[in-house]
């Protein structure tokens, strides 16, 4: 047994996360509650004050762990990369965007794989978890961590583990999800899926390559994005047909084999569904091959912010009102329900093609009190009142947050546009229209 899975299982070693986002802090917090002491890097000041305050800014970290773990010393941040010479582990949870040009974007994953290598030491593990494309481990990351004079395999270990976070998740989290772990040689996958069974109550799958860890995440995302291209460009033919297509997809899922439901709605959004079928296609390129499926999916579902604003707009005409200064209510601009998350929402989009055809757009979000897109602060209505729902020619349904009373919306709007069948239990529908 080398010395560190040693100290992994009498867990004296140090651990590192290098990013503390949505993935990276409950990685963090659950390290830290496992009996590590775990330091967290992040070059935003402000985060690390809060961690090291014990404040927590994540919907699925729970505050008193948070506060528990800090005061105990099990848990600290730092903007000092001199500190991972003291880690014995380092996972990196950064960001992978798509650029301007649809493209990825790994400049993070780069910047931070440079801060590691001046204090790189011998027995040591690097793990990436932020989704990226197959070869990223190996090809980016691998030369540029050797430059330390170390050899991967030998001097230390590497390896690729995706993160599987769910936001606003009320049954799977960081610390009973399944792990999938691959490593660049079979003692780097060993080793890490030590440091997580040490971590985690929850199954270790161990493949044999990073590529393959790196392969199954885009599958597991792209699988979701084709399935909702499926159901938005069924929606969209069903209401020319006049057939109400959420009670499709409600009675195909009686069948309790061969179908997993999924539905329709404005787009897409979150940390990697809508990016990671970009990444496969980006990397398919390389070798002269087309994701046809894929890319057919991809432009269904990034279309249906115009989509939903062309059917608002024939909404709007049905009541002999013109789009152009009309006041739309939009309702939730999260990109799922009950959490604060805008990544990507298509609700910001939907916004953004209402503004553009001349709507006078206000929105109203529980969780989202204001949002910057494009460089700019837009903030929401504080209180979902009477007043504002009357005052508005329009309401949109972008986001089924379940803390908002669609009774008391449907009782003062003038028309509805519900994109997410957020109020299928309302039974006076005479003024909603379902996407």
């Amino acid at each position: 047994m080398s010395n560190l899975l040693g100290k992994l299982v009498n867990k004296s070693a140090t651990l590192g996360v290098v990013g503390l986002g949505y993935v990276g802090l409950p990685l963090a917090v659950e390290k830290a509650k496992a009996g590590f002491k775990t330091i967290g890097f992040d070059i935003q000041e402000s985060k690390v004050k809060m961690v090291n305050d014990g404040k927590n800014y994540i919907g699925d970290v729970v505050n008193e762990d948070l506060e528990e773990i800090v005061m105990s010393g099990l848990l600290s941040a730092t903007s000092d990369f001199a500190q991972v010479a003291k880690a014995d582990c380092v996972c990196i949870c950064v960001p992978t965007p798509l650029d301007e040009h649809q493209q990825p974007d790994i400049s993070y994953v780069r910047a931070s794989a440079e801060s590691i290598v001046p204090f790189m030491h011998k027995d040591m593990l690097i793990v990436l978890e932020s989704t990226t494309y197959p070869g990223t481990t190996e090809e980016l990351l691998k030369p540029i961590l050797e430059k330390s004079g170390l050899k991967c395999g030998e001097d230390f270990y590497l390896a690729f583990s995706p993160e599987r976070v769910d936001p606003g998740n009320l049954i799977y989290k960081t610390k009973n999800t399944p792990k999938v772990v691959g490593g660049i040689t079979p003692k780097c996958t060993d080793v890490a899926a030590v440091l997580y069974e040490s971590i985690l109550e929850a199954p270790i799958h161990r493949v044999s390559s990073p590529a393959i860890a790196e392969m199954e995440k885009i599958l597991e995302n792209t699988y979701r994005n084709v399935n909702i291209g499926l159901v938005n460009e069924l929606s969209i033919l069903c209401n020319k047909m006049g057939i109400n297509f959420w009670e499709v997809v409600d009675a195909a899922k009686s069948k309790p084999y061969g179908f997993q439901a999924f539905y329709p709605g404005p787009g897409l959004g979150g940390h990697c569904i809508p990016l990671d079928p970009y990444y496969l296609s980006w990397k398919a390129r390389e070798y002269g091959f087309h994701t046809s499926m894929i890319e057919s999916s991809m432009m269904v579902n990034d279309r249906m912010p115009e989509y939903c604003v062309e059917r608002a707009s024939k909404i709007l005409n049905r009541y002999k009102k013109a789009m152009n200064g009309s006041r739309v209510l939009v309702l939730g601009v999260a990109y799922k329900q009950d959490i604060d998350d805008y990544r990507e929402s298509p609700a910001l989009r939907v916004i953004e093609e209402l503004e553009k055809e001349g709507a006078e757009v206000v929105y109203f979000d529980p969780y989202v009190l204001e949002y910057r897109d494009h460089g700019k602060i837009k903030k929401g209505e504080s209180e979902l009142t009477a007043e504002l729902i009357e005052g508005a020619d329009l309401v949109i349904v972008t986001t089924a947050h379940t803390l908002v009373d669609y009774d008391f919306v449907q009782q003062h709007a003038k028309a509805i546009f519900d994109t997410k069948n957020a109020m299928k239990h309302v039974n006076d529908r005479n003024n909603i229209e379902l996407l």
